[in-house]
């Protein structure tokens, strides 16, 4: 009997019953589709909505000046003056952060079902 001629390399070793073949072509669905499928589009426009309703309750001038602030710590509150501190608290405290927790808290975690022991 003849042997039939194969793609893959003969191994004697026995390590032939792990080859599996590759694909050379990329699988159909990409990350980026399925990512964005899973997406909750409405409650990131729900979210967007809240953040800019805060955001907009800032003046002009003053979002200009907290975005300058921000540009300028990059990041880190240290970098700045003890001045600028001061302002970019200010600023902040305007923008009312812990009512937008408040607002978002729901949003975020009340779509998802509750695991666990209820508390009561």
């Amino acid at each position: 009997m003849r042997r039939r001629a194969s793609s893959r390399p003969e191994r004697r070793d026995g390590a032939d019953r792990y080859y599996r073949p590759v694909s050379k072509h990329r699988e159909s669905k990409s990350l980026v589709k399925s990512t964005v499928g899973a997406v909750p589009w409405l409650t990131l426009a729900r979210v967007a909505m809240v953040v800019g309703k805060h955001w907009n309750s800032l003046s002009s001038k003053e979002r200009a000046r907290l975005a300058q602030l921000v540009g300028e710590s990059r990041g880190r509150v240290g970098n700045l003056s003890v001045k600028q501190r001061l302002e970019l608290r200010k600023l902040a405290g305007k923008l009312d952060l812990k009512g937008l927790g408040r607002e978002l808290v729901p949003l975020v975690y009340g779509s998802r079902k509750r695991r666990g022991r209820k508390r009561g």
